[in-house]
């Protein structure tokens, strides 16, 4: 009985271990400012720290996501993102936001984060959002049209969007869980590689004829 209670520990180690190495870490301590440069500072997820003595409140604090962006772009929106880059008392606190502001059938096209799970709120319109789950799961089409006020969230790592189904501008606010998530825009990186991939390979993955992979890669 104790060698089955001890394997019984170690299988659920083992399950919840790449889900604790999987997300951002903990903080060492209360704050680590993000500085671009090593003087004065150990290397810390990914950032170097500031001397936490020298830190100011500019250092966690960011202006001006209240101001619309401009959407004049092939897709019709313009994501605004805040996190470690731009607001460097984010480094180690495993948090970031962005706003989307989408015009007029606007959208955020297919992507996934690879290090966020991301929660979205629609502040104002319209959206058609959804996810689709992994093939283990059978790619299942999660959806659901949001209004103002409404929530919605997309599990770490699939692929989800979100469209302007309303006859005017919309803008979501979304937070993700992490300080950095990163994103994988699905046609952008498929067909916009550098180098691009071979053409034969997506025709067969697509199952479509190499001259439309072609003519696809053109586009981006």
């Amino acid at each position: 009985m104790k060698s089955i209670s001890f394997l019984s520990i170690l299988s659920l180690l083992a399950l919840t271990l790449p889900l604790v190495i999987g997300s951002d870490p903990s903080p060492l301590q209360d704050f680590c400012i993000g500085v671009n440069t090593p003087v004065n500072g150990v290397f810390v997820n990914g950032k170097f720290c500031k001397d936490p003595k020298l830190a100011t409140a500019d250092d966690f604090f960011f202006s001006g996501l209240h101001n619309a962006r401009a959407v004049n772009n092939a897709v019709g929106s313009n994501v605004t993102a805040v996190n470690v880059n731009n607001l460097p008392g984010l480094n180690t606190l495993g948090i970031s936001l962005v706003r989307i502001d989408y015009g007029v059938n606007g959208q955020n096209p297919p992507h996934t984060h690879p290090r966020a799970t991301e929660i979205l709120v629609v502040q104002q319109g319209t959206l058609f959002v959804g996810f689709v789950s992994s093939n283990g799961d059978g790619n299942r089409l999660f959806t659901k049209t949001l209004n103002k006020g409404d929530v919605f969230v997309f599990p770490e790592g699939l692929i989800h969007f979100q469209a302007n189904v309303g006859r005017s501008p919309a803008v979501a606010f979304a937070a993700l869980s992490s300080q950095n998530p990163g994103v994988v825009t699905i046609a952008n990186t498929v067909f916009g590689s550098n180098p691009p991939i071979n053409p034969n390979v997506l025709a067969r993955a697509f199952q479509l004829d190499p001259k439309v992979v072609i003519d696809l890669q053109n586009k981006f």
